[in-house]
Order: C-alpha cells, then structure tokens, then sequence
C-alpha cells in the first residue's frame, strides 16, 4: 500500500503492507503524537483511524505555551 505523509511543508510517499492505524504511522515516523493534529484525506481524524491505500495523511504540529 502507498500513501502520502505530508509534514512541515514536506511530502513524501511512504509503502506500507498492510493497514495500521494513525498512532502506528506516527510512532513509525517518530513524531510525537501529544504534538500533532492529524488530518486524512483532509479530515481530522483521531489516532485510531485506519490508513488505506492511498490515502494522504497530513501532520499538523501545534504550537501552545504559556
């Protein structure tokens, strides 16, 4: 399976085997999911959603302080 992760203004086509949820991609890409608005096929999802072939995943990395 083929998918898009598009990051920081990156993109870059990534080849899975088989389906894995949201949360297996970040830990696999190494980005911290406290971080990050995910967005699939532009909806926001949670870290539980399945990936599919195809699909473009986008990482929204959110700013907060104080």
């Amino acid at each position: 399976m083929n998918i898009t992760l598009k990051q920081d203004n990156n993109k870059k086509e990534i080849n899975i085997e088989k389906s894995i949820t949201i949360k297996e991609l970040l830990k696999k890409e190494e980005i911290p999911l406290e971080t990050v608005v995910v967005k699939k096929n532009n909806i926001t999802v949670t870290e539980d959603e399945l990936i599919n072939d195809k699909d473009t995943i986008e990482v929204i990395r959110v700013i907060f302080g104080g």
